[in-house]
């Protein structure tokens, strides 16, 4: 996909990269990727840290491009496979699973990871072919000798030209994903201006699932304030805490924002507020119910990951969704909730869900387990009803709050007690069928009447 910006047509960053952990023709395991996360694996595995500035520039570049090519031309997918590019070097570029990144590298990445390689007069990002020039040679960029002209002065553009030809050139900026914006450029204590506001305006809806942001006012300076929420945000994603927006900071914000407001829209279209369809054949399960209504909490913020509908029903939408869980979270494609699958899906979740406020969180009508809930009891469905509980006390200070941790613990028998002497049921602290569906009642009567509002 291209997009026009005046003056040039620019090749759109994709936002995931599948990767094919072999040669093409090689039956290996798929997994997609954040392209961000991709570039800086795969600059960290070809390249030494302590490699001239201008030499990692000239390489980065040359990866970015290859994998954007592959991407852009469609060079996989056309010939029929399911991937976007290979971690075979004969065909591609090294990929390493897990593999650590260098600190300098990843900074680097930030800074240039949205400029590729192309000729003038057109548009597609050039297959910037390289290979290390000393055991391995090849009609393209090597590596070594990179090194050798950086340290002979020559800049990353001067460097790519020797190799590539003089008509190369670097396109900057191009857009990054769908929704993303282009970056502005750094932005930083002191700073006025509309891309200020509109970093402010991000990180406060950021902040509604991540509290440990501070609230800002959407002024268009960039003051302390502004400075210790750009602090707080890139302590809690691993980037680098420098209190600057740079262009890998940006767009991490944006991906977060465009992740949490997807999240609520799912909610206010009726994912999360459906309730059993009556005409359900299959018998609707607990379980499912909330495997479902996890998985969707999950498309929010992984864009592979579909949204299923909460039904309580194991049905091929449901399997399809956590096959692209786990083709994302680099698991066995199975279709199936093992162990594996299940810690992953409920780490992921929980992690986001512990950062929310309970006012930003929409959960479904989930049926009564079938199984009486009472103190000691560690099942997923306590945390539900600990989320049902705690945003109920939100607008009833007689019911305690809850710190959630799925254990039917003292503080949640305390407030299932409260609850129920407030509601006129017996005040036991256990949850049978009738305090469970009255809890439901009345979280969904105060949930959307607060919507409403």
């Amino acid at each position: 996909m291209s997009i026009q910006i005046p003056g040039f047509t620019y090749v759109e960053m994709p936002d995931i990269v599948t990767v094919h952990l072999g040669p093409p023709n090689v039956e290996a395991e798929n997994i997609n990727v954040n392209f961000l996360d991709y570039i800086k694996n795969v600059a960290s595995s070809e390249l030494y840290p302590t490699w001239p500035v201008n030499a990692l520039r000239a390489n980065i570049h040359a990866i970015v491009s290859v994998a954007m090519n592959r991407v852009y031309t469609e060079w996989y997918r056309t010939k029929g496979y399911n991937f976007d590019i290979t971690n075979a070097t004969a065909y591609d570029q090294a990929f390493i699973p897990d593999k650590g990144i260098f600190g300098n590298i990843s900074e680097l990445v930030n800074e240039i990871f949205d400029e590729y390689i192309t000729r003038e007069g057109r548009i597609e990002p050039l297959f910037a072919q390289f290979c290390d020039g000393r055991i391995s040679q090849c009609d393209g960029m090597y590596q070594w000798g990179s090194v050798d002209l950086a340290n002979q002065g020559y800049t990353p553009i001067e460097i790519l030209k020797y190799y590539y030809g003089e008509d190369i050139i670097i396109a900057t900026n191009a857009p990054v994903g769908i929704d993303v914006g282009t970056f502005p450029g750094d932005l930083k204590f002191g700073d006025t201006g509309p891309y200020v506001q509109i970093a402010q305006i991000m990180l406060n809806r950021v902040g509604l699932n991540y509290p440990a942001i501070p609230k800002i006012a959407a002024d268009a300076y960039f003051g302390p304030v502004t400075e210790s929420a750009v602090i707080k945000f890139q302590v809690i994603f691993n980037l680098p805490e420098t209190g600057v927006i740079d262009k890998g900071t940006w767009y991490e914000i944006r991906r977060i924002f465009n992740g949490v407001n997807k999240l609520a829209e799912l909610a206010s279209t009726g994912f999360y507020i459906g309730s059993i369809p009556e005409e359900a054949t299959l018998q609707p399960n607990t379980y499912i119910q909330i495997l479902q209504f996890f998985l969707n909490i999950v498309s929010a913020y992984y864009p592979t990951v579909p949204a299923v509908d909460i039904n309580g029903i194991f049905n091929d939408q449901t399997r399809a969704a956590i096959i692209e869980f786990e083709k994302t979270m680099n698991l066995p494609q199975t279709g199936l909730i093992d162990e594996e699958t299940y810690n992953a899906l409920n780490s992921t979740v929980l992690s986001i869900l512990n950062t929310s406020p309970p006012s930003s969180i929409y959960l479904p009508r989930i049926i009564f387990p079938k199984l009486e809930l009472v103190r000691g009891q560690n099942e997923i469905f306590i945390y539900i009803l600990e989320q049902y509980l705690n945003f109920i006390s939100t607008l009833n200070p007689s019911i305690p709050r809850i710190i959630p941790n799925n254990i039917f613990d003292t503080q949640t028998e305390a407030a299932v007690l409260e609850f129920q002497k407030y509601y006129g049921l017996t005040p036991t602290g256990r949850v049978n069928e009738e305090t469970w569906n009255k809890i439901v009642e009345i979280y969904r009567e105060l949930r959307f009447r607060n919507t409403a509002q």
